[in-house]
């Protein structure tokens, strides 16, 4: 069962006066099963952020469609997009995103604060996650009291706490130290193992080798793919560097 479609999507920015134009997406179509774990890898200016943008409903493509579990997202009205967003997917950034003022159990508790659930209910969510996720002890504290490992694990919560239907990763290793992106990603694992769908954009080898898929994007189209299967993640992240350094050195498509 699919739950995310991506059918022919094309971008084209057009500059303020119409002079110029930047095609950012070139026909990228794929899908991803519910419960699958993809990483989506490409050099910088290759697409894979206008492309995470456009699945976040952040952004809309000049054509194609998205589809969220059969709905097509590009066809949401601007004012229902927020609430869409809340209901239907949870973000993981590479700076966090949380708020210096609120504990850690207030950025939690945001998306449903926003969703007008009761602190009960919220806090009915929040604790098997928090147990979980190893942050049960610092909900108390503020982000500025704890370290980047554990301001990723309350990211990590807040994305989990609405139960989406997928989680959109954005270089989330991109500001962890080794120990901190080893928790991480065996975290991402544990959570994918109980069902959760997860899509991650990567720069980071060692991140896209604990995926089962890797999609690799180049000129703004996906290039290839490569199924993890029975591999170890040591062998998945050495086809993941030999598929990059194909791509750096002007190797043919082979999608």
């Amino acid at each position: 069962m699919f739950i995310l479609e991506v059918k022919n999507v094309k971008k084209v920015y057009t500059s303020r006066f119409g002079g110029n134009q930047v095609q950012a997406l070139s026909d990228v179509t794929f899908s991803v099963e519910k419960g699958e774990y993809v990483a989506i890898m490409g050099e910088s200016g290759s697409g894979k952020t206008t492309l995470l943008n456009t699945l976040a409903a952040l952004d809309k493509p000049t054509s194609g469609e998205v589809l969220l579990n059969g709905q097509n997202i590009v066809s949401i009205k601007e004012k229902e997009i927020s609430m869409f967003r809340r209901e239907n997917l949870g973000f993981v950034f590479q700076d966090f995103n949380l708020l210096d003022t609120f504990s850690l159990q207030d950025n939690i508790f945001l998306p449903l604060v926003l969703s007008g659930k009761s602190y009960e209910e919220m806090n009915s969510h929040l604790q098997p996650i928090a147990k979980k996720l190893g942050i049960s002890d610092i909900l108390p504290k503020f982000p500025y009291e704890v370290s980047g490992g554990q301001k990723q694990r309350a990211a990590v919560a807040r994305a989990l706490i609405t139960n989406p239907q997928l989680i959109l990763a954005d270089e989330p290793t991109g500001a962890l130290d080794s120990h901190s992106t080893e928790e991480l990603l065996r975290l991402f694992t544990t959570i994918n193992q109980g069902g959760q769908t997860l899509l991650m954009v990567t720069h980071s080898t060692k991140a896209a080798s604990h995926a089962s898929r890797v999609l690799f994007i180049k000129d703004g189209a996906v290039f290839h793919q490569l199924y993890k299967g029975s591999m170890s993640n040591e062998e998945m992240y050495q086809l993941i560097s030999d598929t990059l350094n194909i791509m750096a050195t002007g190797g043919a498509r082979n999608a």
